[in-house]
C-alpha cells in the first residue's frame, strides 16, 4: 500500500482534489487512471481509501469510498533535542524517530548549541514523507524551536528523563521507562548540556538516564531514546 497525506481531509468529506504537486506524482509519476484507488491519511488517525475520478496532473479528484480510524497508542513520546550542527543529521534523525513512533519533537537551543536557527517547514516535510512511507496514520507533531530557559519554563507531564554525558550515577533507560506512560527525553547538543542546565532539569524533576556504555552522537542519542521506549511499549 502506498499512502497520501492530506491534512484537510475528514470524515464529513466526500469527494476532493489533490495539490497540483500531488496530482502531478499520482498521474505522471505513478502512471495512475480514472478508477484507480488511492489510501489517503489526514494525520489524525485516519485511513481515507479513495477511487479517482479525474486523472489531471494539474487537479486530480478523487471520491472517498471508505474510512478507516486506526486508535493511538496510550503512551505519548516526546523528544526534546538540541538541532545537531550539520542539517542533515538533523533531518535523519526526524525521518527515522517518525518511522520509529515518535509522537511530538521540539527542538531545543542548549548553551552549547552550535546551531541556532532551524527552517521549520523544510523538517515538517520530511516528517510528512516519513509518515508515509512508514505506513504511519498519526503524523508527529514538531514545536516551534525553543530555548532551554524557554522550555524549562512550560508545565511537564509524565516520566521526565535527561540524557547527558556527565560522570555520574545514571539508571538506563530501559529500566525507567513503564509502558503505557507519556514520556519526555532531553538529549543535549554536540557540547553537552552545561552544568547549570542539569541542575535546573533535576529542579523541575527530569531524572538522569544512561543510553549505553559509548558516548553517542546526538542524533543517535535520540533514536537510541526513541527505539528504547518503543521497545517497553511493544514489547
Amino acid at each position: 500500500m502506498q499512502l497520501f497525506y492530506n491534512p484537510d481531509l475528514d470524515k464529513s468529506i466526500t469527494q476532493f482534489t489533490f495539490s497540483q504537486e500531488e496530482s502531478r506524482h499520482i498521474v505522471k509519476v505513478l502512471r495512475k487512471k480514472e478508477g484507480d484507488v488511492l489510501h489517503i491519511t489526514n494525520g489524525k488517525g485516519y485511513i481515507f481509501e479513495s477511487e479517482i475520478l479525474l486523472a489531471d496532473q494539474k487537479r486530480c479528484k478523487a471520491q472517498i469510498v471508505s474510512t478507516q480510524k486506526k486508535h493511538a497508542k496510550a503512551h505519548w513520546l516526546h523528544i526534546v533535542v538540541a538541532p545537531t550542527k550539520n542539517n542533515d543529521r538533523l533531518e535523519w534523525f526526524l525521518e527515522k524517530a517518525t518511522e520509529i513512533g515518535v509522537n511530538e519533537i521540539t527542538p531545543i537551543f542548549c548553551d552549547r548549541s552550535e546551531r541556532k536557527i532551524i527552517k521549520k517547514e523544510r523538517l515538517e516535510k520530511v516528517i510528512q514523507s516519513a509518515m508515509k512511507q512508514s505506513l504511519r496514520t498519526y503524523l508527529p507533531k514538531l514545536n516551534d524551536a525553543i530555548s532551554f530557559k524557554d522550555f524549562m519554563e512550560q508545565e511537564q507531564n509524565g516520566l521526565l528523563f535527561i540524557a547527558h554525558c556527565e560522570e555520574e550515577e545514571k539508571v538506563d533507560l530501559k529500566r525507567r521507562v513503564a509502558p503505557d506512560r507519556d514520556i519526555t527525553i532531553l538529549i543535549g547538543p554536540e557540547g553537552d548540556f552545561s552544568q547549570n542546565e542539569i541542575s535546573r532539569a533535576y529542579e523541575k524533576g527530569f531524572l538522569p538516564v544512561s543510553l549505553g556504555e559509548y558516548r553517542l552522537r546526538t542524533e543517535t542519542a535520540a533514536i537510541v531514546a526513541c527505539a528504547t521506549v518503543n521497545m517497553i511499549n511493544n514489547g
